[in-house]
């Protein structure tokens, strides 16, 4: 599996993202190439997707992190973004958990929307919360075989900190509902 390619978000998206989902997002990517430079076999990788096919809840996401990735689904063709769309629908309707992710294409284990890609995508793997963990069973296999005792985990409290000065979140099925709305008047 190759690794994800570096998050290269054009000018123009990044001129309309506010500054400190800019900042929150360079201080992951930091971390995430440390982890990935000290260890090139990590798991987190292009082809892997297990964590998109294994989400516990509908992913929140705040205004910021839902216009960055609106950018992203805008740049998509028109059939695969109605196919998204028709996910999120599926989605909202679900009941049962795990979900996947309506953004993952299957086929090709990745995300069509990567580089615009919520904060908690981009942390998976690599952050940790106190009470709960590293939530890869991968990554927690490793550790518990006396591997990765080096990795500086990211601090998942310290993110959801900062990303609670950017607002309140939503699930991303009502973000696409209030589109489709606004869209419709």
């Amino acid at each position: 599996m190759k690794p994800f390619p570096q998050d290269d978000v054009p000018p123009r998206m990044r001129d309309a993202t506010p500054a400190p989902l800019l900042r929150l997002h360079a201080d992951i990517d930091t971390r995430v190439a440390t982890i990935r430079e000290a260890h090139p076999d990590w798991q987190c990788a292009r082809g892997c997707a297990t964590c998109c096919r294994q989400l516990a809840d509908i992913p929140r996401l705040t205004a910021a992190e839902w216009a960055l990735l609106k950018e992203g689904l805008a740049a998509l063709p028109p059939q695969r973004l109605e196919e998204i769309r028709g996910k999120v629908a599926r989605l909202a309707a679900a009941q049962s958990r795990p979900i996947v992710c309506p953004m993952l294409d299957e086929m090709e284990g990745a995300c069509p929307v990567y580089a615009q890609r919520p904060v908690a995508c981009r942390t998976y793997g690599f952050y940790v919360q106190r009470e709960l963990g590293l939530y890869c069973g991968d990554i927690e296999a490793r550790v518990g075989g006396g591997e990765l005792a080096d990795v500086v985990w990211g601090n998942h409290d310290a993110v959801d900190h900062a990303l609670g000065t950017l607002g309140e979140a939503r699930p991303l099925t009502e973000w696409f509902a209030d589109d489709i709305k606004l869209q419709a008047e």
